[in-house]
């Protein structure tokens, strides 16, 4: 049998390829399922039950071994103080402990920097509960020696229910702007195809306050607000 040139061979099996994918495509064109996709979000605020604070204590010696023990006998009353408060060890963290030299400024073309002394630290995160008692916790434990305060946060206890509630709220956000988008298209919503969160929550002070400022040490409680985002998939009806 006499063999085709290679070239005209290759243009057959090309032409046999073209004509099965063009008789294909209706096909695949027909089975395409329409969608819409909306992405919905929503937050929700509340008044915080929960305030974090960070405190330290700095102190400073001629030697280390001085500077962390006059530093541990201060911090010891500073938790003393706040145990008495009714905190528990729970909330209670070390998130900080250093000692380092300090050093005087060398004079204009002297040799290096000389330590003249060491500086100990240590930070304590606490959990305050009782947010009434936020003001006057501050203002004993500066009283018994903390120097360092890191700033206030707010929070809930249990966030779940805040939160559960911002992803329902954003679920029926997404669901009534695709429905004024299909109405606008003059079509109408099918099943849901897919339903995807986005991020959990974003916890912080919303910008709402309310006048409730803590004895001693005025602190301001505001709110807390916790967000949710989805994307939704839906089928357009036919």
């Amino acid at each position: 049998m006499r063999r085709l040139p290679f070239s005209l061979a290759g243009f057959g099996a090309a032409t046999l390829l073209a004509a099965a994918l063009s008789s294909a495509a209706p096909v695949m064109a027909a089975d395409m399922v329409r969608t819409i996709t909306v992405t919905g979000d929503a937050s929700i605020s509340r008044a915080p039950d929960m305030a974090t604070i960070s405190i330290g204590v700095t102190s400073v010696g001629e030697s280390a071994a001085e500077a962390l023990g006059t530093n541990s006998k201060t911090m010891e009353a500073v938790i003393a103080r706040l145990k008495e408060a009714g905190i528990a060890g729970s909330d209670l963290q070390t998130s900080g402990l250093s000692v380092n030299p300090t050093y005087n400024n060398s004079p204009s073309g002297s040799s290096a920097a000389t330590a003249s002394g060491f500086t100990a630290m240590n930070v304590l995160t606490v959990g305050i509960r009782d947010l009434d008692g936020l003001g006057g916790v501050l203002d004993a434990v500066v009283s018994d020696g903390a120097n360092t305060l890191n700033g206030v946060s707010f929070g809930l206890v249990n966030p779940g229910p805040a939160l559960d509630e911002a992803r329902k709220a954003a679920v029926a956000d997404a669901r009534a702007r695709a429905e004024v988008l299909a109405g606008a298209a003059g079509v109408k919503l099918g099943d849901l195809v897919s339903l995807t969160e986005g991020y959990g929550f974003g916890g912080g002070p919303a910008p709402m306050f309310r006048a409730e400022a803590a004895s001693a040490v005025p602190v301001e409680r505001g709110e807390v607000s916790y967000q949710a985002t989805v994307t939704v998939v839906w089928e357009i009806a036919d």
